[in-house]
């Protein structure tokens, strides 16, 4: 699999397919148990996960209950050694981006599932990733909040340069995202290319 900066892909396929699996593979979550992982030319795949240049969004956020928006956006900053304001100004710039700058204060028992899907977003591009990981991105939603959520996310996700990865079993959420397709069944890639195209002939 291979992803260009800029590109989004979405895997594709059924409940225990691999997806998230691959995914989880390429964070360091799950080691390898065969192949490489290249990033901007270098290996990865033998540095721990948090020497990884990646942001990852998880599929329930996973957001820290005990800080604020602005703070869990500057968590990510803060463990690379920035001063804690630097943290909150990076983190402030992007919750404005994601359009919850009135939010900052707010503890994520407070937000919406739409606004925590957002923050969560924030927290990940926080750390400058060259490769954005997403998982689910908009499972936990509900259905009218879906559906703004998705073209807010779309938007984002054209503004950043480095690659992304989503992974979905939703093909409208895959076909909105993403800029080309991988369809994975039993942790075999059987399909890839443009939305377009694998809905012309899946």
């Amino acid at each position: 699999m291979e992803v260009a900066p800029g590109e989004v892909v979405a895997l594709l396929g059924p409940n225990g397919a691999g997806k998230t699996t691959a995914l989880r593979a390429l964070a360091g979550l799950t080691p390898l148990t065969g192949g490489h992982i290249t990033l901007d030319g270098g290996a990865v795949h033998g540095l721990a996960t948090e020497r990884r240049p990646i942001g990852m969004v998880f599929q329930d956020y996973l957001l820290f209950p005990h800080l604020s928006a602005l703070d869990n956006v500057a968590f990510g900053p803060r463990c690379q050694g920035a001063s804690k304001a630097e943290a909150r100004r990076v983190a402030a710039a992007l919750l404005e981006r994601v359009g919850l700058s009135g939010h900052a204060a707010s503890r994520p028992r407070r937000l919406s599932g739409g606004q925590a899907q957002r923050v969560a977003l924030a927290r990940a591009l926080a750390v400058r990733p060259r490769l954005l990981l997403l998982d689910e991105p908009l499972a936990a939603l509900d259905a009218h909040t879906r559906l703004e959520i998705r073209s807010q996310l779309r938007r984002h996700l054209a503004d950043f340069d480095g690659a992304t990865v989503l992974v979905t079993h939703d093909p409208l959420d895959a076909m909105v995202l993403a800029d080309r397709l991988i369809v994975v069944e039993n942790g075999s890639v059987v399909q890839q290319g443009a939305p377009a195209e694998v809905a012309r002939r899946p």
